[in-house]
């Protein structure tokens, strides 16, 4: 049974990823396949290659894919074994690469994967359910001065060190709601948002090593896309927006790439009332250049 699912700045991901239809593409996070498909239903003799960690998505995935599904192949993987796993296929070099990084709406909605705290479940959070470590050890193995590191510099969580404090004290955690209402009690609400929120971002990006991945990723850029092709990443805080966007300048700078986004691309109004789930979302963008092509302007 395939699951619904509304891709982020799909018009926006093709017109600057601006697929061929005989070439080759990877979308490095592939999801429930709602870019790998808009790609794939752009191409003729091509192919998209679809990746991700999540094995369960990937199976719902290819379902969703429909008529498409047969120019897509699939491959469960992180961003630091993609290239490992193009070659194990014999993909030398892609012709572009989409990226859109976070937790998926089906992750984030599924309470069997604890990676919400709007509805009781264990406190999993891993993408790939195969690997070793859980946000319950995280939360119930690491020291006060730990936890609180890492809620202020993967949540950018003021309040850390009393939610760090309560945590500790209110171990053994084992279930999203415990977490969340201990979250509350330590730092009651200020906002629209659950006070819990930075919280569970934190634990979900240690738990998957994402700001890790996102580095191996984006160091390997020049080894995934060939000369002439495009790289679309889009983001969702701003601890990897920094990354990529210092990253796409860096590669400029050394002459790899041209950047096509000027400034961030933001999803219009009208998607942001359809799907309120874009709201943050950020779209950059480059091409890579042949090597030698360099007049020495950074784009």
């Amino acid at each position: 049974m395939s699951v619904a699912h509304i891709p982020v700045m799909a018009a926006e991901v093709l017109e600057h990823l601006a697929p061929r239809e005989d070439g080759v593409y990877v979308d490095a996070t592939a999801g429930l396949f709602g870019h790998t498909a808009a790609i794939a239903a752009r191409l003729g003799s091509g192919m998209v290659l679809a990746c991700d960690r999540d094995a369960e998505s990937l199976e719902h995935g290819i379902q969703n894919a429909g008529a498409w599904a047969g120019r897509i192949r699939t491959a469960r993987t992180s961003f630091s074994g993609l290239r490992e796993t193009m070659d194990r296929l014999g993909i030398g070099m892609a012709d572009g690469l989409v990226a859109d990084l976070g937790a998926s709406r089906y992750q984030l909605t599924d309470p069997a994967r604890g990676f919400s705290f709007m509805a009781d479940g264990p406190l999993d959070m891993r993408m790939d359910r195969s690997q070793s470590g859980t946000a319950a050890e995280i939360v119930n193995y690491s020291t006060e001065t730990e936890l609180a590191n890492l809620l202020f510099d993967y949540g950018q969580e003021r309040r850390a060190r009393k939610i760090a404090r309560a945590i500790v004290r209110a171990r053994p955690i084992q279930s999203t709601l415990h977490l969340a209402r201990t979250v509350e009690q330590a730092a009651p609400r200020t906002s629209r948002l659950h006070p819990a929120t930075q919280t569970f971002m934190a634990l979900r990006i240690a738990t998957n090593r994402e700001l890790e991945e996102l580095e191996s990723l984006l160091e390997s850029l020049p080894r995934l896309v060939r000369a002439g092709g495009r790289i679309v990443i889009i983001t969702f805080m701003s601890l990897e927006d920094r990354k990529v966007k210092r990253a796409f300048q860096n590669l400029a700078r050394e002459g790899r790439v041209t950047i096509l986004t000027k400034h961030v691309v933001r999803p219009t109004r009208e998607e942001v009332l359809s799907n309120p789930a874009s709201r943050s979302a950020k779209l950059r963008s480059v091409e890579v250049r042949e090597l030698g092509d360099f007049d020495g302007d950074s784009g």
